[in-house]
Protein backbone atom coordinates (compact mmCIF):
# COMPACT_ATOMS: atom_id res chain seq x y z
CA UNK A 1 0.00 0.00 0.00
CA UNK A 2 0.87 3.64 -0.38
CA UNK A 3 1.90 5.23 2.41
CA UNK A 4 1.73 9.15 2.65
CA UNK A 5 4.83 10.05 5.11
CA UNK A 6 4.07 13.40 7.02
CA UNK A 7 6.39 15.58 9.07
CA UNK A 8 5.70 14.07 12.72
CA UNK A 9 5.52 17.09 15.42
CA UNK A 10 9.04 16.08 17.19
CA UNK A 11 8.78 19.22 20.11
CA UNK A 12 5.85 20.44 21.66
CA UNK A 13 6.86 24.10 20.23
CA UNK A 14 7.80 22.43 16.57
CA UNK A 15 5.72 24.40 13.89
CA UNK A 16 7.61 23.44 11.20
CA UNK A 17 11.45 22.35 10.20
CA UNK A 18 14.11 22.30 7.10
CA UNK A 19 14.23 18.70 5.09
CA UNK A 20 17.93 18.70 5.57
CA UNK A 21 18.30 15.61 3.39
CA UNK A 22 16.64 12.25 2.53
CA UNK A 23 18.54 9.33 3.06
CA UNK A 24 16.71 7.00 0.74
CA UNK A 25 16.08 7.65 -2.46
CA UNK A 26 13.29 6.56 -4.89
CA UNK A 27 13.05 2.91 -5.39
CA UNK A 28 15.51 2.63 -2.75
CA UNK A 29 14.00 -0.43 0.01
CA UNK A 30 14.17 0.61 4.10
CA UNK A 31 14.10 -1.82 6.90
CA UNK A 32 12.26 -0.50 10.27
CA UNK A 33 14.02 1.62 12.25
CA UNK A 34 16.21 2.72 9.05
CA UNK A 35 16.43 6.79 9.07
CA UNK A 36 14.85 7.73 5.75
CA UNK A 37 14.86 11.63 5.88
CA UNK A 38 17.01 14.10 7.80
CA UNK A 39 15.30 17.62 9.88
CA UNK A 40 16.61 20.52 11.37
CA UNK A 41 14.80 23.20 13.45
CA UNK A 42 16.17 26.20 15.31
CA UNK A 43 16.62 23.25 18.66
CA UNK A 44 17.30 20.07 17.21
CA UNK A 45 18.83 18.50 14.40
CA UNK A 46 17.37 14.35 13.95
CA UNK A 47 16.65 11.58 11.68
CA UNK A 48 13.30 10.82 11.14
CA UNK A 49 13.04 6.83 11.37
CA UNK A 50 10.66 4.00 8.77
CA UNK A 51 8.25 2.72 11.13
CA UNK A 52 8.13 -0.49 8.99
CA UNK A 53 9.77 -2.06 5.69
CA UNK A 54 9.45 -0.70 2.25
CA UNK A 55 10.21 0.88 -0.40
CA UNK A 56 10.88 5.01 -0.85
CA UNK A 57 8.41 5.93 -4.09
CA UNK A 58 8.72 9.67 -4.10
CA UNK A 59 10.18 12.54 -2.28
CA UNK A 60 7.17 15.58 -1.97
CA UNK A 61 9.36 18.25 -1.48
CA UNK A 62 13.32 19.23 -2.74
CA UNK A 63 16.23 19.21 0.00
CA UNK A 64 16.21 21.99 1.77
CA UNK A 65 12.82 23.26 1.96
CA UNK A 66 10.93 24.11 4.92
CA UNK A 67 7.97 22.53 5.97
CA UNK A 68 5.03 22.88 8.06
CA UNK A 69 4.50 20.02 10.62
CA UNK A 70 1.94 17.57 9.08
CA UNK A 71 2.98 18.70 5.77
CA UNK A 72 3.74 15.26 3.00
CA UNK A 73 7.11 14.61 2.51
CA UNK A 74 7.75 11.72 0.70
CA UNK A 75 5.53 8.42 -0.32
CA UNK A 76 6.44 4.99 0.07
CA UNK A 77 5.06 1.72 -0.53
CA UNK A 78 4.96 -0.66 2.06
CA UNK A 79 2.81 -3.15 4.65
CA UNK A 80 0.63 -2.01 7.39
CA UNK A 81 3.25 1.00 7.70
CA UNK A 82 1.51 4.50 9.83
CA UNK A 83 1.98 7.84 7.46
Amino acid sequence: MRVRVKLPKIGMTMEEATIVRFCKQPGEAFRRGDPLYEIETEKISQEVEATGDGVMVEHAVPEGSDVRVGALVCVVETDGMPG
